[in-house]
């Protein structure tokens, strides 16, 4: 399996060197490795409540999240109470089952929270959760 240093060409080459390919293809898995972490990070920070009781709810579609500063988001868009009244109205006409989940930083005062539930609850969804961090 010697390289021959004569001139005699005795054919085309008929075997491909997959090692290059191999390395490469490691390479990028390695990348991808590195900064899928960084790219799913969550868009919103919010540090939640640590409780040892929390259960699994089902998904939903109507998330609202109230950050450290107060800022209230709607499914990850900024939003007042009244645009989540509006919003939680049309999902109930819809869904009458349908569900909310509440994600509120530790450092929220108690009445924002209270005034999100009352705006989503008056509109007609009855069902809502609030997210915490489990111990």
């Amino acid at each position: 399996m010697g390289a021959k240093l004569s001139g005699s060409d005795e054919g085309p080459i008929s075997e491909i060197n997959i090692v290059p390919f191999v390395d490469i293809i490691l390479v990028v898995l390695i990348i991808f490795m590195v900064t899928t972490p960084l790219i799913m990070k969550p868009s919103i920070s919010v540090n939640l409540p640590d409780a040892v009781s929390g259960e699994q709810t089902t998904p939903s579609k109507f998330n609202i999240t109230i950050t450290s500063s107060g800022q209230v988001m709607l499914n990850g868009k900024v939003s007042s109470i009244k645009d989540i009244n509006e919003r939680a109205k049309e999902v109930s006409s819809v869904n009458p089952a349908a569900q909310a989940i509440i994600s509120a930083d530790k450092a929220v005062s108690h009445g924002d929270v209270v005034s999100v539930i009352d705006a989503v609850k008056s509109a007609g969804i009855k069902k809502f959760a609030i997210t915490i961090e489990k111990n």
